[in-house]
């Protein structure tokens, strides 16, 4: 999400995070480096990116900020999906932007502390969404160990001391990412989480969104998008609901808004957070169905406890948005909303409500984040989903309209890290 200020849009008890947590020895990104390969080294809108591929997908990760897209599933097939967004601005005549990761900004990428962070703690400064989104990844190497394809990188951070490695793994037969963030040394309380965005056609609500049981979902409870700034919302501030589908608008007497069908809205930037129920393999989904695939995102809600909704329809006029960008981030998280550091460690609207808006990280224990992103095709007929059932090596996306479409995807992958 990238907080209006800055042009930046965008739980569980801690004793339950530890005990999910997944210790990874720093060695172990040693013994990668020895024996990885060095992966392909190409420039996708503007960017030097990193590029490791299978038959069915491939995954091009910027040098600078780790952005991972372009991002192409069923790319052996007659109609290959570009699910991610990519920020119009990309290919123009570079100039100066509001924070370093609108240099970059596209598809999916790991921020850590998550949101604007315009105020600083403890001496601390950090730029939007962290250090990792617009500074520099090391590669480690690619490494193939049977069917799976893994792309390592890291980043030493500077504000607080620590280093991050990132393991973007394909398996083969697989249309699916599986991602693996291991944070050492990065003491204290931090917000965090994954920044996907997805690119949104014009056809207002033909895009379904769903997800897992929530326990409620709550607008921005302050000012968004600013109009003074030429930024515009639609969505009341600090309205708590249960129900995606009906969400407060601003004003008087108007209907509740549809957040199950996107785009809508045309001409305003909004940003809500949906509190994941504690249980898992938590999921959220959309489905576009006129292109035939559906876009799924798998966490522990005991890790990233809750979605944020980055809906940038168009909403924002001043640079470099010009108008110009829509887009859906879907944003899983343990924060609140993107506000930051600061906001995020404070008693907030969340915290009040029992919700953590912070992990606790310790120097001397490694603390890991598994997700998962992948693309199901599915049939003629298919509108939103209503359910997912987990198999084993697969999963099964049920609709509203009785359909059904199936994904092999290693699920197990959320709680071990392992495949």
């Amino acid at each position: 999400m990238l907080m209006s200020q800055i042009q930046m849009a965008s739980i569980i008890t801690f004793s339950h995070l530890k005990m999910l947590f997944i210790d990874l020895p720093l060695i172990a990104a040693t013994t990668a480096a020895s024996a990885a390969a060095e992966p392909t080294l190409r420039t996708f809108h503007a960017q030097p990116s990193f590029v490791v591929a299978t038959k069915e997908v491939e995954i091009a990760v910027t040098k600078f900020g780790g952005h991972m897209a372009p991002v192409t599933f069923f790319r052996d097939s007659a109609k290959p999906v570009q699910p991610y967004h990519i920020s119009p601005w990309q290919d123009e005549k570079p100039t100066k932007m509001p924070a370093p990761v609108l240099n970059i900004l596209r598809g999916d990428f790991f921020c850590m502390p998550f949101g604007g962070n315009s105020d600083a703690v403890d001496g601390e400064k950090h730029p939007p969404h962290g250090e990792l989104v617009g500074d520099p990844w090391k590669i480690v190497g690619t490494k193939k160990a049977g069917d799976v394809t893994t792309l390592t990188m890291g980043i030493d951070t500077k504000v607080r001391r620590g280093r991050v490695t990132k393991e973007l793994s394909l398996v083969n037969g697989h249309n699916v990412v599986y991602s693996r963030h291991t944070i050492d040394g990065f003491a204290g309380r931090v917000p965090l989480g994954h920044h996907a965005t997805l690119a949104m056609p014009e056809k207002e609500g033909s895009v379904r969104i769903a997800t897992s049981a929530i326990r409620f979902g709550m607008t921005y409870p302050g000012l968004f998008s600013d109009p003074k700034s030429r930024e515009y919302q639609a969505l009341l501030p600090g309205a708590k609901w249960n129900d995606l589908a009906k969400v407060p608008v601003a004003w008087k007497d108007a209907p509740d808004a549809d957040l199950t069908k996107l785009p809508g809205r045309y001409g305003y930037a909004d940003l809500v957070q949906l509190v994941n129920e504690p249980v898992g393999p938590a999921w959220t989904t959309a489905t576009f169905a006129d292109a035939g695939y559906v876009w799924f995102a798998l966490k522990d809600p005991a890790v990233l406890n809750s979605t944020v909704f980055w809906m940038e329809n168009h909403g924002r006029h001043g640079h470099p948005w010009n108008g110009r960008n829509n887009c859906l981030g879907l944003e899983d998280v343990t924060a609140f909303f993107a506000d930051g550091l600061a906001a995020s460690m404070k008693e907030n609207a969340l915290t009040k409500e029992g919700i953590a808006t912070a992990l606790e990280l310790t120097a001397d224990k490694p603390t890991s984040v598994n997700y998962i992103q992948g693309v199901a095709k599915v049939p003629e007929g298919f509108d939103v989903v209503k359910s997912v059932e987990f198999k084993a090596g697969e999963i099964v996306f049920t609709s509203a309209s009785g359909k059904t479409a199936t994904a092999a995807v290693r699920h197990e992958f959320i709680k071990t890290g392992s495949l």
